[in-house]
């Protein structure tokens, strides 16, 4: 059976902490055990201590007619990676092209200038046109691993790669750098060289800000490409960096989550409560930090002080970077179950059964959130994981009711958006949706449900 080579190398790659991890590895196998002494931690949070339910990412008002420029800049949509989409795109939906990725896309793709941008997992990056799928200009082949989604601003294309297509695993001394393309001709413009970088870029003020497997967290002028600090956290950042007032939140393969001020890399706080790694990205709203580690816990700190507000242990491993919308934190977990929690206790707001393994950030459009499924992610997992088939579910947000599935979707955001139409990614395809003329009189009123219930929330 098939398993993303990047959820066994994640995986396995906790670090040996105290002697709390015993690891074993099977070669050839794929195969892992791990088996950890300690509980992570649980606590109940309150609203009356570092919450502030009115201080959210905000959004854009999507104008009629005026094309927006840049239509989805980076993962998770905004700085804060709340995955909160401004379209009012939604189902049913009617496709009208396919692309054919040739391998694996482990994260989603960006859209800007009309067109789609994506980097497979081995090294193509391909540009798309929204409305046809045609390529923007000849499909680049990079000959390295990349797990994580260009970042697009001004013209210009920001990519993080690993190492060749082994990704770093059997090289004792592996490879990476951030390179920065022009978004028409895909020209490069700059190279940063150094060790591998997974995360996906983050742009503020002129600043990329990218984690290595050096350990250490990269500020890079984006215009040059020339470093202006870094911060070593003492082990991997896969995770990408979060922004907000000031600070970037990014977490480590120790289990620690720092806060750096953005202008000097200067640590404000650290956070080591999680008893495992973390891979999920974090998600900055309501005067918090909210982070998923492979323990199986949701944790959420306090933005300013760093302080611990409530850790919600959901089941087995957490991959999937959360969503953040309506008060509520949308995340999933290995063994099969989709949770919107609430961002002030951590109490379960509703949860849902989900056919497979939930390895990707959820996205949360026009009230409705979409889920992806991983058939074969972590199968071969000391702890539960469910094993079935890749989709795509969308929940009311609201209610948690199903109300769209379809049998596509894997390791990536299941969708981004522009004005026009709607990008749902697979396994490696991507399909250009657009908002069906013939709905039915129930996808019609739960829309409305959900669009009323948005407004109210707001």
């Amino acid at each position: 059976m098939a398993v993303s080579w990047h959820s066994i190398r994640a995986m396995t790659r906790k670090l040996l902490a105290a002697g709390a991890v015993f690891l074993l590895l099977v070669a050839g196998a794929g195969a892992y055990m791990v088996l950890d002494k300690e509980d992570p931690p649980q606590k109940r949070g309150s609203t009356t201590v570092e919450f502030n339910p009115t201080e959210t990412a905000k959004q854009p008002k999507v104008p009629k007619k005026k094309m927006i420029a840049v239509a989805w800049p980076t993962f998770g949509y905004d700085i804060q990676r709340t995955k909160e989409s401004p379209y009012d795109h939604g189902p049913p939906f009617k496709r009208t092209w396919r692309v054919d990725a040739k391998d694996t896309l482990e994260f989603p793709a960006s859209a800007a200038y009309g067109n789609i941008y994506v980097a497979q997992q081995k090294g193509l990056f391909i540009a798309m046109r929204g409305e046809t799928g045609k390529r923007v200009f000849k499909t680049k082949d990079f000959k390295r691993c990349a797990a994580s989604s260009p970042t697009i601003a001004k013209g210009v294309i920001y990519q993080s790669y690993m190492d060749f297509v082994e990704c770093g695993q059997n090289d004792p001394n592996p490879t990476g750098f951030v390179i920065a393309m022009d978004a028409k001709t895909g020209k490069q413009k700059w190279r940063y060289k150094g060790m591998p970088f997974e995360s996906s870029p983050l742009l503020h003020d002129g600043i990329l800000y990218v984690g290595g497997w050096d350990g250490k967290v990269h500020a890079i002028r984006a215009k040059t490409g020339r470093r202006i600090w870094t911060h070593d956290t003492g082990a991997r950042v896969n995770t990408s960096a979060a922004y907000s007032k000031g600070r970037i939140f990014v977490g480590n393969q120790s289990g620690s989550v720092y806060a750096l001020n953005a202008k000097t890399g200067k640590r404000a706080w650290s956070a080591s409560q999680a008893t495992e790694f973390f891979y999920a990205t974090p998600a900055v709203s309501y005067g918090r930090v909210f982070i998923g580690s492979s323990d199986g816990t949701m944790y959420a700190y306090g933005q300013k002080s760093g302080r611990l507000l409530w850790a919600k242990p959901l089941g087995s491993y957490i991959y999937a970077s959360a969503a953040l919308y309506d008060g509520k934190v949308y995340t999933g977990t290995y063994d099969g179950k989709f949770f919107a929690l609430d961002a002030g206790t951590g109490d379960v707001r509703w949860q849902r059964s989900m056919p497979s393994a939930v390895h990707a950030a959820p996205v949360v459009m026009n009230g409705l959130v979409y889920a992806a499924t991983c058939a074969t992610c972590g199968s071969a997992a000391a702890r539960s994981v469910k094993t079935g088939v890749d989709s795509t579910t969308a929940f009311n947000a609201f209610t948690g009711k199903k109300v769209w599935f379809t049998r596509a979707g894997k390791y990536a955001s299941p969708i981004v958006a522009d004005q026009d139409r709607t990008y749902l990614i697979g396994r490696a395809h991507i399909y250009a949706m657009e908002n069906s003329g013939s709905r039915t009189r129930a996808a019609r009123k739960e829309r409305r449900r959900a669009r009323a219930a948005a407004r109210r929330a707001r």
